[in-house]
């Protein structure tokens, strides 16, 4: 491609990638449109499914499917890769914020904003700095145990919605689904046979109709379905309507204590102020110690009513509820099993508690209002102590993502024969989740099962995944009123589903038979990764720091074997082929670069060869196997060549590679040793001896 007016063409592809693409013919345009077309009608149901298990409202995952995916192309290395939310990296982002706020909530969903700006500037950096090969400390039995234990995770995070009961988000995983396990006797049967349905669907397409839109036609079957029926039912009730006295009692106590709530923060913000008005005009150190005392009080009281409030809260949502028409034609909420007999009217929740106020669910739960009109243009909201708590989430978010990534482009690239760059790929994704950070989006990365549709649609360049950003966009003006009545039952199946080919326990017996070592790192990331859900970055930098550990271990004991002379001439390990040693010389191959963790191995294998021969007047080191020499190993070969030589053994080298000998030459171990005692290979410096 050339492009005039530009003197540096090199510079214009690196700035601008998508370059690459021109010229376009016309057909392809046409191939990419559908290419397109195919993967937003797939795309549109999966990304609201995402941001629901993120832990944010449905739309969300349309804003991370617009603008990202666009950009995401336009600077990545790979034409077909589509980016986007995807589960893992949804999983991720809902354990980092989980712990920092109420999900779904605006604290929520700003923080996951700023996620993806952390995200987008690491992968930026690294990307720019060429550190794309940073990645490479995760290693790949790592990510099978992490990627099977997050599918796990995964699939149980959905079970209460499929099931139609309560799951608490705390800080232990396992505990929450016991806790779903305990409600099976409430089970919502209409939205289970609406995910069962659902999923039976999907499984059926994929394997009598392949090409079908699997996703699309069961989101289109159950949305038309649950608007038939009447699938959600809700109504709002206050306090004067609850005829059961005790619960009528609990949701008063609370109004009140929410109220004192209130009342106590504007105090104690108030106290706060105060505090540090006196500081800043330089008030008597006595009075604000004291002010600051009081305040602590202050605070400790706030937060045990808070503490209090919350458990009624809790005690509430817990709770079954019967609503009963009353004689003036209005509502009676009462508890189940409280309510006059004969009652027909199901089993309702309790959704959202606003003062006295409940706001009730005796149906199915379905995605509800979806704002039209495209995400608000605006900056993430930073402040220093939210961006101290997710730093760490946000690294290994970045690294995971990135992986995701690159193992598809290069599955891609298989295929296509087009030439990818990791470094390259890094600033796409980074860019990604910057733009995305920008127009309300949370991590994005590229998406398995999107780029693979993609590809497999004839998508030939980047254009595929620009005309699916578009039509997310048309989908965000003009079809979001459609989606309203779309079961919250069926984004559950549609993310199982997902998620059902990412679990794969034959690649974690695999690592264990390449290596034990492997598969020691694989079984520790994946049991670490679901004992400390939903806290999955501790899980993977867990079986990151084993593995690097691991490695470790085996490069302090490489393969140390005196050598004979085998019958057809050749140098072999003596002892595994039984084969005779000289006395006067002792040929010894260490197989390993020698560097400061295998040095007193190195030194400790050497003299006890030469200790098991006394006559030896010759030690050659066979050195093929040494591809790095570092400060401790270089101050080791010194120590030894001088000990040896004052105990008249001359030391002689063979194979010794260019690097190492690079080495030898600054530091003048080299000149020292003397030239006359390097040779090419273990035969001439045999010879030498022997003559």
């Amino acid at each position: 491609m050339r492009l005039p007016g530009i003197a540096n063409q090199a510079l214009a592809l690196r700035l601008f990638p998508f370059l690459r693409w021109l010229p376009i013919e016309r057909r392809v345009v046409v191939t990419d449109l559908l290419a397109g077309l195919t993967v937003a009608l797939v795309i549109v149901p999966k990304a609201m499914a995402y941001a629901q298990l993120a832990g944010l409202p449905p739309y969300y995952g349309l804003y991370a499917a617009f603008i990202p995916v666009i950009v995401g192309v336009l600077w990545g290395s790979c034409s077909q890769l589509a980016t986007g939310p995807v589960a893992i990296i949804s999983l991720m982002t809902a354990s980092a914020l989980a712990p920092m706020a109420l999900p779904g909530s605006d604290e929520f969903v700003a923080l996951a904003i700023l996620l993806a700006l952390m995200v987008g500037v690491f992968q930026l950096a690294l990307g720019a700095a060429k550190l794309g090969a940073l990645v490479n400390f995760i290693s790949h039995p790592v990510v099978i145990g992490f990627t099977n234990a997050a599918a796990i995770i995964i699939a149980l995070s959905q079970l209460s919605k499929l099931l139609g009961v309560h799951m608490s988000r705390t800080d232990h995983f396992l505990r929450d689904v016991w806790g779903v396990l305990l409600q099976i006797g409430d089970i919502h049967y209409p939205t289970l046979l609406m995910g069962l349905g659902a999923i039976a669907m999907m499984v059926l397409l994929k394997r009598y109709w392949p090409r079908a839109p699997g996703v699309l036609i069961a989101v289109i079957i159950t949305t038309t379905l649950s608007w038939l029926i009447e699938f959600e039912r809700k109504t709002t009730l206050s306090a004067p309507q609850i005829a059961d006295t005790e619960l009528r009692e609990l949701v008063e106590t609370h109004a009140r204590m929410d109220a004192r709530l209130s009342e106590m923060k504007r105090d104690y913000y108030a106290h706060v102020d105060g505090i540090n008005d006196l500081q800043l005009h330089g008030g008597d150190p006595h009075e604000i110690a004291r002010l600051k005392y009081e305040g602590e009080l202050l605070w400790i009281d706030l937060t045990k009513l808070e503490e209090e409030n919350r458990a009624r809260r809790a005690e509430l949502r817990h709770m079954t509820y019967a609503v009963v028409p009353a004689e003036d034609r209005g509502l009676r909420l009462y508890r189940s099993g409280f309510a006059p007999e004969p009652y027909s009217g199901g089993i309702w929740h309790l959704k959202s508690l606003a003062g006295d106020t409940l706001s009730l669910s005796g149906g199915g739960e379905v995605v509800g209002v979806i704002p039209s009109g495209l995400p608000e243009l605006k900056p993430p909201r930073i402040t220093w102590e939210a961006f101290t708590l997710l730093l760490s989430s946000a690294f290994v978010i970045a690294l995971v993502g990135f992986m995701e990534a690159v193992a598809m482009s290069k599955a891609i690239a298989t295929r296509t024969k087009e030439r990818i760059n990791p470094n390259q790929e890094l600033i796409g994704q980074g860019l990604a989740n910057i733009s995305g950070s920008f127009t309300q989006s949370y991590p994005v990365c590229g998406s398995f099962s999107g780029s693979a549709l993609n590809l497999n649609a004839g998508a030939r360049t980047g254009l595929s995944s620009v005309f699916n950003g578009l039509f997310v966009m048309v989908t965000l003006l003009l079809l979001t009123p459609l989606l309203y009545h779309l079961p919250q039952a069926v984004l559950a199946a549609i993310i199982i589903m997902a998620v059902a080919s990412l679990f794969n326990l034959r690649a974690i017996k695999h690592a264990w038979l390449t290596h034990k070592h492997d598969g020691a790192a694989a079984v520790v990331a994946f049991f670490a990764t679901i004992l400390l859900a939903p806290h999955l970055d501790q899980g993977i930098l867990i079986g990151a720091g084993l593995a690097v550990v691991l490695y470790l271990l085996r490069t302090m004991k490489p393969r140390v074997a005196v050598l004979g002379r085998h019958a057809d001439g050749t140098l072999r390990d003596a002892k595994m082929h039984h084969l005779p040693t000289s006395d006067q010389i002792i040929a010894v191959r260490f197989d390993g670069s020698l560097y400061f963790a295998n040095v007193p191995y190195f030194e400790e294998a050497i003299l006890e060869a030469v200790a098991n021969k006394p006559d030896a007047k010759y030690l050659l080191v066979v050195g093929d196997g040494i591809n790095q020499l570092d400060a401790s190993g270089e101050e080791s070969l010194r120590h030894l060549v001088q000990q040896l030589r004052a105990s008249g053994i001359t030391v002689v080298f063979s194979g010794v590679k260019t690097q190492v000998v690079s080495i030898l030459q600054r530091t003048g171990l080299y000149a020292e040793i003397g030239a006359q005692h390097f040779f090419r290979t273990e035969d001439r410096a045999l010879d030498a001896r022997e003559q």
